[in-house]
């Protein structure tokens, strides 16, 4: 399960856009939810700013809260979601949501992996100097720039790392790039199935076949954008049918649930 924590202003600052909130412990309860990531999150208008400093503003908010709440149990490994869950407890995991935060250093993306995390999505909705996004498919013709050398250089060090390689928010050729790059699996961590709502932010069968086999995973947005396409709010119902389409499409080894709660209405 993914969550995302969308707050960069304080707290008290009513110009920021707000939505109800979605989660919550008696929620996450109530839900058997076992684990999760808890995804670190900076507007594109950060770029080349302040997104490192927001990036790790969040993370401290993350160790904070995890630390106060007996419920949280913050997790770094996949033995530490077995032990977490054998404890009672709801495993917590850290994923930085755009590849801006860490501002073009290799060192940054180090120095979030020390702190715990453990994803990085390689762009939000917007380019950095080294991965394009999915803005990019939208376009005639599509740029394909996909990733630079230096995109190449964060996709390995991440590997090296143990950090694993996220690319919902990245173009197609930013996905194919990553994965002919990458020597472990990577995941598509809140994005659904273009075959069934054709929106650039959705894994179409060609990269479907290629996440098979890279052994990935793609993690279904609850989002009505990328569910039904029509702007109603999407159901139950319809949330399994992409589930099922990738199931009985690449496997059912190869789909999981990215809900995106607290990051879209």
């Amino acid at each position: 399960m993914r969550n995302t924590w969308t707050e960069t202003l304080p707290f008290d600052d009513t110009s920021f856009p707000r939505i109800p909130s979605q989660t919550d412990i008696p929620r996450l309860r109530a839900g058997k939810v076992g684990g999760q990531f808890w995804a670190v999150f900076a507007g594109c208008n950060s770029i080349d700013k302040d997104g490192v400093r927001l990036g790790l503003d969040q993370t401290d908010v993350i160790l904070k809260y995890t630390d106060k709440y007996d419920d949280f149990q913050l997790v770094t490994t996949a033995q530490g979601i077995t032990d977490a869950f054998n404890a009672g407890k709801i495993a917590s995991l850290i994923g930085v949501e755009g590849g801006h935060m860490i501002g073009n250093s290799l060192g940054v993306l180090r120095m979030y992996y020390r702190l715990g995390v453990r994803y990085m999505t390689l762009t939000h909705s917007c380019d950095t100097l080294w991965a394009e996004n999915y803005k990019g498919d939208t376009m005639t013709p599509p740029p394909n720039k996909g990733l630079t050398g230096f995109g190449e250089k964060v996709v390995k060090e991440m590997n090296r790392l143990g950090m694993i390689i996220d690319l919902s928010h990245t173009s197609i050729q930013t996905q194919k790039d990553a994965m002919r790059v990458s020597r472990a699996p990577v995941i598509f961590s809140h994005s659904s199935a273009y075959a069934l709502c054709n929106h650039a932010r959705n894994v179409n069968d060609e990269v479907l076949n290629l996440t098979k086999e890279n052994k990935g995973l793609v993690m279904i947005n609850f989002y009505r954008g990328y569910i039904n396409c029509t702007g109603s709010n999407s159901s139950i119902s319809e949330i399994a049918d992409h589930i099922e389409y990738i199931k009985d499409f690449i496997g059912v080894d190869y789909v999981g649930i990215g809900a995106d709660y607290d990051g879209v209405p």
